[in-house]
């Protein structure tokens, strides 16, 4: 049995993971964890943290984890670089699945998108699309920004030069070397992303749409009982689902 502890516990993530827990035997939920609870007088009854929290917090909870030798599943974004340096120092003392998205089906979609971007070559303009709820803090979301690296990493560019976050005004003609990356944001869309491969006379997309936080939070379960146990280092979904 695996026991968890859920961080951001009252959030919508943290109810959506407390009521799929029950669908995994194999997992126990021996502690939730919201702001102004104390982690650090939970943790060691516990194999694995899965943290929905903030990105803010996220840093705090991977040292404590590193401290108590806890694997780690780590479900928030928007972190700035700090955060993103401070979280990742933990990779060498424990196992940690840090993934912008821990659906199955958005796993499948970066795995298409590479396969598809590979195969269609430098012709092709390159635009990601996505839309969350109007509740929403960061834009562009994780699911997004992993979905623009994917494509940046075969066309063997830099991301943060390559990104045209939305357009406005006279900015010429669309240049071959950028990817467009554009936010919608709401009602209570759970999480809608599309990758658009136009190029003349054809378009390929590929979309996953999500209707249910279940989706994610089966996700991050199956992270949890699946990184016990492994080797300190920092994982993600795909080698959860044995993509790689």
């Amino acid at each position: 049995m695996t026991r968890i502890i859920i961080t951001g516990s009252k959030g919508r993530m943290g109810q959506a993971l407390l009521a799929c827990a029950a669908g995994h035997p194999g997992l126990a939920v021996v502690g939730q964890i919201d702001q102004g609870d104390d982690l650090a007088a939970l943790i060691e009854k516990c194999d694995a943290v899965i943290d929905f929290s903030s990105h803010s917090a996220t840093a705090g909870v991977a040292a404590l984890c590193a401290k108590h030798q806890k694997a780690l599943i780590i479900g928030t974004t928007g972190h700035n670089d700090t955060e993103t340096f401070q979280i990742s120092a933990a990779k060498s003392r424990v196992p940690m699945v840090w993934a912008s998205n821990y659906s199955t089906g958005v796993n499948t979609l970066f795995w298409l998108t590479r396969k598809a971007a590979e195969i269609l070559g430098p012709d092709f303009d390159l635009e990601v699309l996505e839309m969350h709820h109007r509740l929403k803090r960061d834009a562009p979301s994780g699911t997004a920004k992993s979905l623009a690296e994917i494509l940046a990493q075969v066309r063997h560019l830099h991301l943060n030069e390559a990104a045209r976050h939305g357009r406005e005004g006279i900015v010429g003609e669309r240049t071959r070397g950028e990817i467009g990356i554009h936010s919608i944001r709401g009602g209570d869309v759970v999480g809608d992303h599309t990758v658009i491969f136009a190029n003349a006379g054809e378009r390929v997309e590929l979309t996953h749409k999500a209707s249910s936080r279940d989706t994610f939070a089966n996700g991050a379960l199956r992270a949890a009982a699946w990184v016990v146990g492994k080797s300190p280092g920092l994982y993600d979904m795909q080698d959860v689902l044995g993509l790689k």
